[in-house]
């Protein structure tokens, strides 16, 4: 069994394109996206189309994130974020922003031995694996995570930092993101899990792609798309 994780596409249209052919190349038997799929400027309204094509045509789960969520709020002064949200409503085609919202915390994959999410299974705020600025313990991932029923891995987004932690009999992952990179390196991420019932492996996959096009593309038409282009281009970021 081979299953192929995804998340925090940022609107990254660039990115996501080199990791779905990377994907589709290890031919992967279960698909699931971890969500924060819009909320970026590098062509969100590409991203969008390549998603849908990607739950359609490989019947991938997807989660929702938390920016996910902010996409289905309503705007007030209040509202953080709002300048970017309000640009995203309007590139975004109808109905993306309250599609993304309404996705589900969880899903399961691999009859049950994998089960995904976007912070924790539970709380798409919530980093799994983060305890501030360092990695948390062992006893406090145990503690978000809660009843994994069945789960032999569980895997989430959300930090944008690639992990991997045995747990007892429990493998948990961070599969890092497709864009929006805090470790210095700019390349586009994945995670390939293989396995069957109690028994996997989990490959970290790093992929190079148009990055320069993205930045042009986010300082060019994106709200903030300087701020953006940085980051895109030094994989350096909040």
């Amino acid at each position: 069994m081979k299953v192929a994780v995804f998340g925090d596409v940022h609107g990254n249209r660039f990115a996501l394109e080199a990791v779905l052919r990377d994907m589709e190349a290890h031919r992967p038997d279960e698909w699931a996206n971890l969500g924060d799929q819009l909320f970026g400027g590098a062509d969100p309204e590409g991203a969008w189309a390549l998603q849908q094509h990607i739950k359609e045509q490989y019947s991938a789960k997807e989660i929702r994130g938390n920016t996910d969520e902010r996409l289905g709020e309503e705007l007030t002064p209040e509202t953080k974020k709002r300048e970017m949200l309000e640009w995203l409503h309007r590139v975004l085609p109808e109905g993306a922003a309250p599609y993304v919202a309404a996705l589900p915390s969880s899903a399961t994959l691999a009859d049950g031995k994998v089960l995904a999410g976007h912070g924790t299974p539970g709380d798409a705020w919530t980093y799994l694996l983060r305890d501030g600025k360092a990695w948390a313990s062992d006893e406090l991932v145990l503690e978000r995570l809660g009843d994994v029923g069945e789960a032999r891995v569980v895997i989430v987004g959300h930090s944008h930092l690639e992990h991997v932690r045995q747990i007892g009999a429990l493998t948990v992952v961070n599969c890092g993101a497709v864009s929006r990179q805090k470790d210095g390196a700019p390349h586009a991420r994945w995670v390939l899990l293989e396995g069957e019932g109690d028994t996997w492996n989990v490959t970290f996959k790093r992929v190079t792609y148009d990055v320069e096009a993205a930045a042009r593309w986010a300082e060019q038409h994106a709200h903030d798309g300087d701020k953006e282009a940085v980051q895109l281009r030094t994989g350096k970021g909040e």
